[in-house]
């Protein structure tokens, strides 16, 4: 018994046996943080009175939307039937597509995975992408029935259902309901049955997984590992194989969910270290930590790294801002490794940043946490993404702003990213969902029904998918249909910039790139758009969409009236038409030399509807 105490304090190596790493994947919404809560409460890591509703998710903003942005661990103790007691190391994962970075990550530091899905909606879009990345990392799935205590819940259904489009077996699917914890007994012992223990040697030297990693004003940096071989103890010296820095050992301990220091970890086990690092650029996430004496012979095969799809321009409202906009950006950047930015400027809107994201939902959640945890109000530009330019003197660039296009005579081709997008969706709805892919120049890879579901597998350009595609799939399938993809390489395509110019004078923040086929109805909605929203001046404004010099949209602003006549009470009409000459005159001057000032509002608001 005094083992087992000690190796549950810390104080030595749990036996690998003994050890379970999962994650638990699953669609958005379908009740991974509520079973994670569950299982926390079920293994006693936190009183009735610590805790709370998604307890993992630290974030308010991730509380307030019901979504898991940073996936989070936590090591839980389960006394299981056969009389052994049990580490359990769980890794609660993000469900939305934008952050299946952060689901791969975790992956690779599992064996298994708790493979969830709504008895009521059945299997999903984003269920199939994590189990296909779960099988990937070979993974032991173990599938789990939540929700079994709605009305609408249909087990036997969903149970084929997995078995047809997931193709995993599911007769022995755990059926829960992870709201009032019905079953959670269940999970545990089917974790602890069918999930398979890490292997790791613990003579050998160290080596452990850099799985991720976040800023901690006390605490410097903090790094998320998961121990292959060897051991990592208190002060040691540790080497990263990929940048080569040493560093030596501050802080070893575990999640429990509060962080709880121990003397060391070893093979299977997870847990998180602290090295004085000042900044998270000098871990990188993927990388082999070993330690410097006795370093390991080669390194993990760690992860690829994040690459930036969906860009757009940030501007502080107030240009003092700026400075501050940058610090902050930089705070983002220590917790989030997938988010890049680099100084731009622009003629329309000042000093501001370029900043690359992994798709809207990230480009969103940036914004509102840089609102609200750093009180900065900002202007961001229209969603772009990565283009290739090929030069025709044979250079290949990336070009990540609208406005940085070369004159079309320097332009060989151009090639756009494209998707490979999976949408579920019931029957009814088959019809307008493959309408809107057409729409988007979509090309139909592949179509199949299951049990009363289609699935639609389509390559789309992703220029076609970042503005308010998500939107209208949602609008048009009255919200039933879901989506995941993954990028599919880039394509040579027929892309133009179209200009937006006003008063004649072009409003670099407002340019973007469209497929030529739509780039009249794009420039002809924005310059109506704009109509409505620049407030009307003295003189007549001409608003235009142009594409190199010809224009190919046109809406004019009319000026406003004023009564100069208003003073004339009768008298010779001569007297009325010299004021009105005299007027006409000052107008054709202020179109000539007047600057337009377009208000934050209409900048917002077009950026908004601009796609």
């Amino acid at each position: 018994m005094g083992g087992r105490l000690a190796y549950l304090c810390g104080m030595t190596d749990t036996p690998l046996p003994l050890i379970r790493n999962f994650s638990i994947i699953a669609h958005i919404d379908h009740g991974k943080s509520t079973l994670a809560d569950r299982l926390i409460q079920a293994c006693g890591a936190l009183t009735e009175r610590e805790m709370t509703n998604q307890v993992l998710d630290n974030m308010d903003i991730e509380r307030e939307r019901g979504i898991t942005i940073k996936a989070q661990t936590v090591r839980l103790i389960y006394p299981a039937k056969d009389g052994q007691t049990y580490v359990l190391n769980l890794m609660d994962t993000p469900g939305h597509v934008d952050f299946a970075y952060e689901v791969s990550r975790s992956l690779a530091a599992c064996e298994g995975s708790l493979l969830v899905v709504d008895a009521s909606q059945g299997v999903e879009a984003q269920t199939l992408a994590n189990v296909y990345q779960a099988l990937d990392a070979h993974h032991e799935i173990v599938p789990i029935l939540n929700k079994i205590d709605l009305p609408a819940a249909e087990p036997a259904r969903v149970r084929q259902q997995i078995e047809d489009v997931v193709g995993i077996p599911a007769d022995d699917a755990v059926e829960i309901s992870a709201k009032t914890g019905l079953n959670i007994e269940g999970v545990l012992e089917a974790l602890v049955t069918r999930l398979p223990a890490p292997t790791g040697d613990a003579e050998a030297p160290l080596k452990a997984l850099l799985v991720d990693s976040w800023y901690d004003a006390y605490l410097g940096v903090v790094i998320l590992v998961r121990i292959k071989d060897g051991h990592l103890k208190r002060h040691a010296k540790i080497r990263m194989m990929a940048k080569g820095s040493v560093h030596s050992v501050e802080q070893v301990g575990v999640f429990g969910p509060a962080m709880r220091p121990v003397d060391q970890l070893g093979p299977g086990e997870m847990g998180y270290i602290t090295a004085a690092m000042k900044t998270v650029a000098d871990c990188n996430v993927g990388d082999t930590i070993t330690e410097d004496r006795r370093p390991a012979a080669e390194a993990l095969p760690g992860f690829k790294p994040s690459v930036p799809v969906v860009w757009c321009g940030l501007f502080p409202v107030d240009a003092d801002d700026f400075e501050k906009l940058r610090e902050s950006l930089g705070k983002l950047r220590l917790n989030d490794a997938s988010f890049h930015f680099e100084a731009e400027t622009s003629a329309a809107l000042g000093f501001g940043f370029r900043c690359g994201f992994l798709g809207l939902l990230h480009l969103e959640i940036i914004q509102e946490r840089l609102s609200r945890e750093f009180d900065l109000n900002l202007i961001a530009t229209a969603p772009s993404v990565v283009y290739r330019l090929h030069r025709t003197d044979g250079r290949m660039e990336e070009l990540h702003n609208p406005s940085d296009m070369p004159d079309s005579m320097q332009i060989e081709r151009i090639e756009e990213p494209w998707i490979r997008a999976t949408i579920m969706v019931p029957d009814d709805y088959l019809g307008s969902i493959l309408t809107l892919c057409s729409e988007r120049r979509g090309q139909q890879a592949d179509l199949t029904y299951v049990g009363g579901r289609a699935m639609a597998v389509y390559r789309l350009p992703l220029n076609e998918v970042v503005f308010d595609f998500y939107d209208r799939l949602k609008s048009v399938s009255r919200g039933y249909a879901s989506f995941d993809y993954q990028m599919d390489g880039y394509e040579e395509s027929d892309l133009v910039r179209i200009s937006i110019l006003v008063n004649q004078e072009p409003v670099d923040a407002l340019s973007f790139v469209a497929h030529r086929s739509a780039a009249e109805a794009r420039g002809r909605s924005i310059c109506a758009k704009l109509k409505e929203l620049i407030p009307r001046q003295l003189f007549k404004i001409a608003v235009q969409a142009a594409i190199g010099s010809r224009v190919i949209a046109r809406e004019t602003i009319g000026a406003m009236s004023k009564d100069v006549t208003a003073k004339c009470y009768g008298g010779d009409i001569s007297r009325k038409r010299k004021l009105l000459d005299k007027q006409k005159e000052g107008k054709k001057r202020m179109r000539q030399f007047g600057k337009v000032e377009i208000p934050q509002t209409a900048f917002l608001a077009a950026l908004k509807m601009e796609g």
